[in-house]
């Protein structure tokens, strides 16, 4: 198997549509912040010392809050505290963040670096009734851009519901412990347990 460097790579390929190079701004444009301020999920990627990260964010309104042109605010709510990503924004700091929309074959992705930070006065003002998130990802905007739909139409990824011919997150875990977690009793019930510690 042949293993590609750059010069090799480029070959093989014609030069970029020049749209996917117009496309590209340095800052949150007006329609850009209203498309980001529409999106309710987003994958987090992060590099650090022990590799790279992605990580899913969701939440009941905008999943980021639109600080200025150039910045981004995310709030950390309650995860598995594994901290993988927020690690890697400590000691490296690159992030790419793909916004998605239900039933929009559109995607937007902000590239940039970020920090962490637990100020109080920032916490407080993401508040969830007596819930606060412990840290807020600050993202310094670099570049925001569209992708191109095809991968959302080849999959046709908002009208299926492949659930049923993937295992579930109950018999994973059954599998990686030899079965003493997950397991029916675990999807069945996940919902109802993870309603207290959604924020």
């Amino acid at each position: 198997m042949r293993k590609l460097d750059l010069e090799a790579l480029t070959a093989l390929y014609e030069a970029p549509v020049p749209l996917s190079l117009d496309k590209v701004a340095n800052r949150l444009t007006p329609l850009y912040t209203q498309w980001i301020q529409g999106s309710r999920f987003c994958i987090l990627s992060t590099v650090g010392r022990e590799g790279v990260h992605g990580s899913p964010r969701g939440d009941d309104g905008p999943v980021v809050r639109v600080a200025d042109d150039q910045t981004l605010m995310m709030p950390d709510w309650w995860g598995n505290n594994r901290l993988d990503c927020l690690k890697d924004i400590v000691t490296d700091g690159r992030v790419a963040v793909l916004f998605l929309v239900p039933g929009s074959t559109t995607t937007v992705r902000v590239n940039g670096t970020a920090f962490l930070t637990d100020d109080a006065t920032l916490r407080d003002s993401f508040a969830r009734k007596d819930k606060l998130p412990k840290t807020v990802i600050v993202i310094d905007v670099h570049e925001v851009y569209t992708q191109c739909a095809k991968a959302l139409l080849r999959s046709g990824l908002w009208s299926r519901n492949d659930r049923d011919s993937v295992p579930t997150v109950g018999q994973i875990m059954a599998e990686m412990t030899d079965g003493r977690e997950g397991g029916p009793d675990y999807d069945a019930n996940y919902v109802e347990r993870a309603k207290p510690r959604m924020w």
